[in-house]
């Protein structure tokens, strides 16, 4: 556990949006490397419990945190909460998102708003409250989770695309603003991954998303949780303002 130091040392990971799918693959993955996880969730707290005890009993210590991170004022709330409860935040993941999908003229105001505050905003009211922190212990991470549609683009997604591509140009402008000060931002783009989802899907059309990537194969959320882990670690230290995209090879830039 390099990185993380002794016990009383152990570094403090926030995870947004994650009592299930990548969210929680990512947070199991920081409790197995000895960090100390707050598990963020909107609305029903018994799946993040249910993925903090799942971390405790691997040995490690997580707690459960609930907001609405649409709102700049909870984003404000939940960073104190966790620097209250474990006494530091060294690392933020942006993961929590939603999908409102459909075509542009079809759109409703709302969709296109929620996506985005809830996407993109939500980034930025997190990264204003954790940075301050990260600044004055000399160390920081922040990992934002975009999407490869953000690369290429989709019909019947423009608030979806629009707020994962804002997600890299927050990226951007976040680690050419902090760069030399310890701290690093980068994005990760996942591709087609293994979920409830792409398990629903006919033959046909699996075997069609399946022919747009070299690799053969969806992803898996630990696929992703690993890229993020790395971009929190020290190893990491070189790597600032990159978009890695965790794709099997489906968009390559």
């Amino acid at each position: 556990m390099n990185d993380r130091g002794s016990a009383d040392e152990r570094r403090v990971v926030l995870v947004t949006g994650s009592s299930r799918g990548l969210g929680r693959a990512m947070a199991e993955r920081f409790g197995r490397e000895g960090y100390r996880v707050a598990v963020h969730y909107v609305a029903s707290a018994g799946p993040a419990e249910e993925v903090v005890k799942t971390i405790e009993a691997a040995g490690g210590e997580a707690a459960a945190f609930g907001a609405d991170v649409a709102d700049p004022a909870a984003c404000q709330a939940l960073v104190k909460g966790v620097v209250e409860r474990f006494g530091r935040l060294d690392v933020l993941v942006n993961n929590a998102g939603i999908t409102r999908d459909g075509l542009v003229l079809r759109m409703k105001d709302d969709d296109w708003q929620a996506v985005i505050d809830t996407n993109l905003s939500s980034a930025f009211y997190l990264a204003k409250a954790a940075l301050r922190g990260m600044l004055r212990a000399g160390f920081g991470r922040v990992v934002n989770l975009s999407s490869v549609v953000a690369l290429r683009g989709n019909a019947g997604q423009a608030n979806y695309i629009a707020s994962k591509a804002g997600l890299i140009g927050l990226t951007k402008a976040l680690a050419s603003e902090y760069a030399g000060k310890g701290v690093t931002v980068n994005a990760v783009a996942p591709g087609f991954i293994e979920s409830d989802m792409t398990a629903s899907l006919a033959p046909e059309l699996k075997e069609a998303y399946l022919q747009q990537i070299p690799a053969g194969r969806f992803g898996s959320p630990e696929d992703v949780a690993a890229v993020v882990a790395f971009l929190a670690s020290e190893g990491a230290a070189y790597v600032n303002g990159q978009t890695l995209a965790v794709d099997g090879g489906m968009v390559m830039h």
